[in-house]
This record gives structure tokens, C-alpha cells and sequence, in this order.
């Protein structure tokens, strides 16, 4: 269900709430959060903690305004998964200057090669946004990150239930997977059957 402009607190309010609400997203994030491989990292998206990025932006940069905030929310909304899907944001995280001009044209193309591997035997390939392909894609170099989902049917979301769930990055020049945990599997079909 997508945010609306009532559903984002004006600064004032936003303050009184922000250290619980804070506390609320660090939990959710830390079953959310899943490393794969050396350097990448997937934070799968939902309401809240889309709710809580539009908050810290409106405050970090005075956002006051009903059109400023709304152009967040066009912005951030279609990173909460729809009832079939499960959204993630992609983090290559790179601190140096030299990984980062090694790394970041190596792995071009990278955030169309992600699949999450259930239970069942099934494989779902993760799709972007077509306007995040035009904006951070080019053919020399990738973005540090990358917005991704998963379409899953309902006999995939019955195997993404039942477990296990290998999270897997298949690009040719980072090859990584990892199983997710229970408490991050039950996040994730939480979001899939729309019950977030």
C-alpha cells in the first residue's frame, strides 16, 4: 500500500516520534539487511521503511512543502512491494577510491542478475524499474545502488513460506549467494502476501 502525503508526520511531529520510531526501523533493518558476498548488500524494502527515508529526507533537507514531499513519494513508493512482490534496495559498498574504480565498471549490469532460489525448486529473476535502468545504468559503469523486485506467483510466495531461501548474485564478476534466515524469510513473505 503506497504512502500518502498525510502518512508522512510535518517536522515538528516527525522530532516528538523519531527516536521510537528510529529504534522500530533499526530492528525491522537488522532482519531486513542480508550481505552477500564481500561487499554487496541487500536491504528488502517495506512501508515502514520507506516511511522512515522520507522522513529523514524531509528533515535533513527542510522539506516542508506538500509538493516537496510528494515528489519524495513519487520518488520512494514504488520500492514497497505490491501484494506478489518483494522489493529491495541494492548496496554495492565500497569505502576506498581504488575498489570503487575497480569494481564499479566490473560489475555493470549487475542488478539485473540477482534470483532468489526456493524451496521448491524455483528460480525467480529479480526486475528494475525501467526508469532506474535509464537513470543508473550506463555501459561503462554501475550506480553503488541499485533498486530491485521480485514478481512471484502465488505457488512461488506458498515456496518462499516454506523455505529455504538462497538470495543469489549471478553476475559473472561476483558470484554470491546466501541462504536467508528464518526471521528475514518471514519478512519477506509477510510483503509477498501483503500483509505489511
Amino acid at each position: 500500500m503506497s504512502l500518502e502525503l498525510d502518512d508522512i508526520a510535518d517536522l515538528r511531529a516527525y522530532e516528538r516520534e523519531r527516536e521510537e520510531f528510529r529504534g522500530h526501523i533499526i530492528e525491522l533493518k537488522r532482519r531486513r539487511r542480508v550481505s552477500v558476498g564481500p561487499f554487496i548488500t541487500f536491504v528488502f524494502e517495506n512501508r515502514d521503511t520507506i516511511r522512515f527515508q522520507i522522513q529523514e529526507m524531509a528533515r535533513a533537507e527542510k522539506l516542508i512543502t506538500d509538493e516537496a514531499i510528494q515528489s519524495e513519494l513519487d520518488t520512494y513508493n514504488p520500492l514497497i512491494p505490491a501484494p506478489g512482490q518483494v522489493s529491495a534496495t541494492m548496496f554495492i559498498e565500497l569505502t576506498n577510491e581504488p575498489d570503487l574504480r575497480r569494481w564499479l565498471p566490473e560489475l555493470v549490469g549487475i542488478e539485473t542478475e540477482v534470483e532468489l532460489r526456493l524451496s521448491g525448486g524455483s528460480v525467480v529473476r529479480c526486475a528494475v524499474d525501467e526508469d532506474h535502468l535509464r537513470q543508473l545504468t550506463r555501459d561503462e559503469i554501475t550506480a553503488a545502488v541499485h533498486y530491485v523486485h521480485w514478481d512471484l506467483t502465488a505457488d512461488e510466495v506458498d515456496e518462499l513460506a516454506s523455505g529455504p531461501v538462497v538470495l543469489a548474485v549471478t553476475h559473472p564478476g561476483y558470484e554470491h549467494a546466501v541462504t536467508l534466515g528464518d526471521a528475514t524469510r518471514a519478512e519477506l513473505v509477510s510483503d509477498a502476501r501483503g500483509d505489511g
